[in-house]
């Protein structure tokens, strides 16, 4: 553990163990830890209930790791609490994903220390809409949210920092917008991109499938989604 450690709090709504379903870690043993808040407000989002944190929603930590349903309930903790919880439910997975609501509104420095020399691999998936404090060994999956009601505009900086760029498209106009942001925000040289069907909609998955064979490109198909896992 830390030998100063500043005992952040974070707003818990879920920790489970699941396969990863999307991107390049598609089908490794993963723990998801999902924390509530997100201003970015994308209308297809499948995690609305993470987005306000109401104090009258907080529960006891135990309860997030119970859950049958999804709900606006959550829960503080440490990042110690979150490893000592992680070794209470002996979950074996040893890959560890931030999601939310929005991770990167939090400062995740603290958080990554803690669960990496823990022996954990940390990965957070992030809109790109925030200024993102991570260790330098977490892979960063930036989805970019462009023109969201939130009005957030995606950063430069996240661009550069991503390790692989995880795009959601249902129609043309989402690749003409995604052309721009890579033009004024470019990624970093060899980053891996993939796009993502909105919805698993057929025809977005066949706009999706016919640019990533032109660009030589990654598909991503939400795999979890198929397999009706969590």
């Amino acid at each position: 553990m830390l030998e100063n450690p500043i005992n952040t709090l974070y707003p818990i709504n879920e920790v489970f163990q699941t396969i990863q379903g999307e991107g390049i870690f598609t089908g490794v043993p993963a723990i998801f830890i999902r924390l509530q808040g997100c201003p970015v407000g994308c209308p297809w989002c499948d995690t609305q209930h993470t987005w306000e944190q109401q104090p009258n929603d907080e529960v006891a930590l135990s309860e997030v790791t119970e859950k049958t349903q999804a709900t606006s309930h959550w829960a503080n903790a440490t990042a110690e609490q979150l490893v000592d919880l992680l070794k209470q439910k002996g979950y074996t997975a040893k890959h560890i994903v931030i999601t939310g609501g929005e991770p990167a509104m939090f400062d995740l420095i603290e958080l990554g220390q803690v669960l990496e020399q823990a022996g954990y691999q940390l990965q957070i998936e992030t809109s790109g809409t925030f200024l993102l404090k991570v260790t330098d060994a977490t892979w960063v999956t930036v989805s970019p949210k462009l023109d969201m009601p939130g009005g957030y505009m995606v950063r430069p900086d996240c661009m550069k920092r991503a390790d692989e760029i995880k795009y959601p498209v249902a129609m043309q106009k989402h690749i003409d917008q995604f052309d721009r942001l890579l033009a004024t925000c470019p990624p970093r040289e060899g980053v891996s991109i993939a796009l993502q069907p909105i919805s698993q909609r057929p025809r977005a998955t066949e706009l999706a499938m016919k640019v990533c064979i032109e660009r030589n490109w990654r598909l991503s198909v939400q795999l979890h989604k198929y397999l009706n896992i969590e």
